[in-house]
């Protein structure tokens, strides 16, 4: 019996016809078929997952484009004006600037803590009499009075001539030729005088300007000093200021609520073991201090070498070296988080997702309530019903956040990168409520975000610091000034009555500092140093 093509032959069968032959190579094709079939599948399948992977890397990617252009070309405040919130094309609120009508203002700026230099303005000879017929004028005994504000600069030589004597008896307890002792030298040798030095210290350091310019200046005074002579005075009042840093340093330790934040500062030496020229500055801030460290480094290590064993609460960032601080500190320091950073996502978000604009502008209202509340509570601090009432009108919005936040992160639907910065939100939930159960510290760290400012202008005005001890005397300086505005006390003002108790020392840091440091003056003293400049007495 012969087999057809579609019967299946039975193993090791043959005919005449080679039916079997046509079968087996029947089956390969098929096999081939299918295995080209999964092959292409597997292709198509690994291709429409990188089409996908790219799609979502090129939105990324847009994002951060659209991201980018708003920093380089876009508002710099995150805050609205009269439009929505992150929006990037707010609209205009029609209100004008300057003083509203209707508000009163705080009038004319007086001038009463200025010295007072009198100027006498008298008519001519020829207006003192009557022009018809030439009778004199009769003087009335008063006068009409005006101020106005004016600032002298002058460079000058101080000419010191110290007055020699000599014994005109014969006791022989005196010597030969007595001389006038020499005025006290904050430099040894040096030409320079204190106030020369503190214009220096203050321009440079308070004022965050370049030396350069204020040496250019100074020329226009007829004064010229070599950029030189004065780098290699700074060198040696670096070592007067270490003192005073170090007792800032310690006060802050004695304290329990402290703000902290960095950035990149440029030291132009080399470090073993360090590749580039990129330092850190860091600042700590408390109630009554500020220290400015400048580090090679940007790791926890030194954040922990500054706190110690203190203990605490930190309110900073995100960053990983304040988190690893509050690790090993072993439950020291309780670490609060900055909720101007978590708005901060929702409003890059919104700028570089268009679409998704709207759900973040959700959120930063939110977040906004949230603000409102605190400071509602906080202007009733003193007031125990109204706290209370306040107090539980936070903790209920602060709940009904945490429970919007974990609802919107089980929606299959929830969008990407919505649902990374929710994800954000509640890994760090914990320490971005210390605020409701702390109510002394703050929402954000924008006090110490604020109180880089000033650096940062000197960095990009002189390119950072040329030598370690430069770093280190910009440092001391900068913490020192900024504790003294903290404070309410003028920089000037101290920093001459320092400079002044550092040369009478012989150029070395008095020995006693409590008249100087801001929490241990006397309130006398106090006030001395916060008058608008020297009395009318030291004018000169």
């Amino acid at each position: 019996m012969q087999l057809s093509a579609t019967t299946k032959p039975e193993s090791g069968g043959l005919t005449a016809d080679g039916s079997t032959k046509r079968v087996l190579v029947a089956k390969e094709e098929y096999i081939r078929l299918r295995w080209a079939a999964a092959y292409w599948k597997a292709q198509h399948a690994g291709a429409v997952a990188r089409e996908k992977q790219l799609k979502s890397e090129n939105l990324s990617l847009r994002a951060r484009v659209r991201e980018l252009e708003s920093q380089l070309w876009g508002r710099k405040s995150e805050q609205a004006k009269g439009g929505r919130a992150g929006s990037s094309s707010p609209k205009a609120s029609g209100r004008p600037r300057g003083q509203q009508k209707g508000k009163r203002g705080h009038g004319r700026t007086t001038l009463d803590g200025l010295a007072a230099q009198e100027e006498v303005v008298d008519l001519e000879e020829a207006q003192k009499s009557c022009p018809k017929c030439g009778l004199a004028l009769e003087a009335l005994g008063w006068t009409e009075d005006a101020e106005v504000a004016e600032i002298e600069v002058r460079a000058h030589r101080r000419v010191i001539r110290r007055r020699k004597y000599k014994a005109a008896c014969r006791c022989g307890v005196l010597p030969g030729i007595v001389t006038a002792p020499a005025p006290a030298r904050l430099i040894p040798k040096g030409k320079l005088g204190i106030s020369v030095w503190v214009e220096i210290l203050l321009e440079k350091f308070d004022h965050c300007r370049p030396t350069h310019r204020l040496l250019q200046q100074w020329r226009d005074h007829g004064l010229t000093l070599s950029a030189g002579t004065v780098a290699g005075g700074l060198k040696k009042l670096e070592g007067l200021f270490l003192p005073v840093a170090e007792a800032i340093a310690q006060q802050q330790l004695t304290q329990e609520n402290w703000q902290a934040d960095e950035t990149g500062w440029p030291v132009f030496v080399a470090v073993e073991g360090k590749s580039g020229r990129l330092w850190h500055l860091w600042v700590f801030l408390s109630a009554s201090t500020v220290v400015y460290q400048l580090q090679p480094s940007r790791s926890s290590a030194v954040p922990q070498s500054h706190f110690g064993s203190a203990q605490g609460t930190l309110l900073t960032d995100r960053y990983s070296a304040y988190k690893k601080l509050v690790r090993v500190s072993e439950g020291r320091i309780c670490h609060a988080f900055c909720w101007a950073h978590v708005r901060r996502d929702f409003w890059r978000l919104g700028l570089s997702h268009p679409p998704l604009q709207d759900w973040s502008l959700m959120w930063i209202d939110d977040i906004g309530r949230l603000f409102a509340a605190n400071q509602l509570r906080l202007a009733v601090r003193d007031q125990p019903l109204e706290w209370a009432r306040a107090d539980r009108k936070l903790r209920v919005a602060v709940e009904k956040m945490r429970e919007q936040c974990e609802a919107q992160r089980q929606l299959p639907s929830l969008a990407p990168p919505c649902r990374k910065v929710l994800k954000s939100l509640a890994r760090h939930w914990p320490g971005l409520t210390v605020f409701v159960d702390q109510p002394e510290v703050a929402m954000d760290n924008n006090a110490a975000e604020r109180a880089l400012r000033n650096p940062v202008v000197g960095r990009k005005n002189y390119y950072g610091s040329g030598s370690r001890w430069s770093a280190q005397l910009a440092a001391s300086l900068f913490s020192i000034f900024a504790t003294l505005r903290l404070n309410g006390l003028n920089p000037r003002l101290w920093l001459r009555d320092y400079l002044q108790a550092c040369a009478r020392q012989g150029g070395q840091p008095p020995p006693d500092l409590d008249t100087f440091l801001p929490w241990k003056i006397s309130p006398h003293r106090a006030r001395a140093l916060t008058l608008a400049g020297p009395p009318a007495a030291e004018a000169g």
